[in-house]
């Protein structure tokens, strides 16, 4: 059973204080997605591949855990994870859930948002941080004859699409998923794009995100020439001027305002009705602490859980190097108990 905000109270799983040998938010987003363990000692998480046909005729490849001759049972609890920008089934924090969900007897499924499973998807589309109808078709597909209970899991973009899902469904968002949970998740997208594209962020984030998704728009663009300015995609150093000539034209926006304030999560957080946990570190380099709502912006179903330490998808934990178990841990403890 779940509690309301009003009657919750403090839990061991929503404590978090990062290492001592990781001192500041850049060392606590890059180590862990570098060197700290993702699953336990012995043989990594594997999945199956199964390829989801999308409403208008393309795919989405969804990732489900191995679960080897015990197969996938419809009685066990469900956990869908929906992975952030460039990201993938591989990423540490789907490595580090796929291994907790094993342990805790889950089923779990990680699915690709278009052009993220490793092979170029078929319509003139893409993926964004609002894609909420997106979120709501493959949700829908994955938990079609579950019995059991359903966690769905954002992380980063996937985070605040997901809550962009449980915005426009309210309470109707209750007959997919027993719960959902935003890990990280840039709820204000102005404030967050414009923080990450200045100095130091710019210079060790921004590139790395560039580098794969100027090839990956050059393959739309033959595809479908004509569909977007691949000139200024090429030119793009930001990703102000990226989402402007790519993401924004793809999918109906007038332009990287009009994207990122009507696909920023923030501004509906009253209308969640889901039970749902909402995480972000305040010293997470991708998103400045002052953009994050408090408890008076969002709605009585939701939990903020605003640690001053963790990085960005961090939250590392143990000795050198560490290891991501804690990031499953708090989530699915607050899952299991209702926190």
């Amino acid at each position: 059973m779940f509690l309301s905000r009003t009657e919750s109270r403090p839990s061991d799983a929503l404590n978090y204080r990062s290492p001592v040998w990781t001192p500041g938010g850049h060392l606590q987003t890059i180590w862990p997605a570098l060197f700290s363990h993702s699953h336990r000692k012995g043989s990594r998480p594997t999945y199956r591949r199964e390829r989801l046909c999308a409403p208008d005729g393309d795919f989405v490849d969804a990732d489900w855990l191995d679960r080897g001759p015990v197969g996938l049972a419809p009685s066990r609890p469900l956990l869908v994870l929906f992975h952030g920008l460039e990201g993938c089934s591989t990423s540490h924090y789907a490595l580090a859930f796929a291994d907790y969900a094993a342990e805790l007897g889950w089923d779990y499924v990680v699915p690709h948002f278009r052009g993220c499973s490793g092979e170029l998807n078929h319509a003139p589309r893409a993926y964004h941080s609002g894609d909420y109808e997106e979120v709501y078709w493959i949700i829908r597909r994955l938990v079609h004859g579950r019995q059991g209970p359903v966690y769905a899991v954002g992380v980063s973009l996937g985070g605040n699409a997901l809550l962009r899902w449980a915005q426009e469904m309210g309470h109707d968002a209750e007959k997919y998923v027993t719960a959902v949970a935003a890990i990280s998740a840039p709820l204000n997208l102005a404030a967050s794009g414009a923080h990450i594209d200045t100095g130091l962020n710019r210079m060790l984030y921004v590139r790395n995100f560039l580098r794969t998704m100027k090839p990956r728009a050059t393959q739309k663009h033959m595809q479908f020439p004509g569909l977007f300015d691949l000139h200024a995609v090429n030119a793009a150093e930001t990703l102000h001027a990226f989402d402007n000539a790519f993401t924004a034209p793809l999918h109906g926006f007038k332009g990287t305002a009009d994207y990122w304030h009507r696909a920023s999560s923030v501004h509906h957080m009253k209308r969640i009705k889901a039970p749902t946990l909402v995480m972000n570190a305040q010293n997470d380099p991708f998103i400045p602490a002052w953009s994050l709502p408090n408890t008076q912006q969002v709605s009585p179903s939701v939990q903020l859980f605003q640690p001053r330490s963790g990085g960005h998808v961090g939250f590392a934990r143990g000795r050198p190097p560490g290891h991501l178990r804690g990031l499953p841990d708090m989530v699915a403890t607050w899952f299991k108990h209702g926190i």
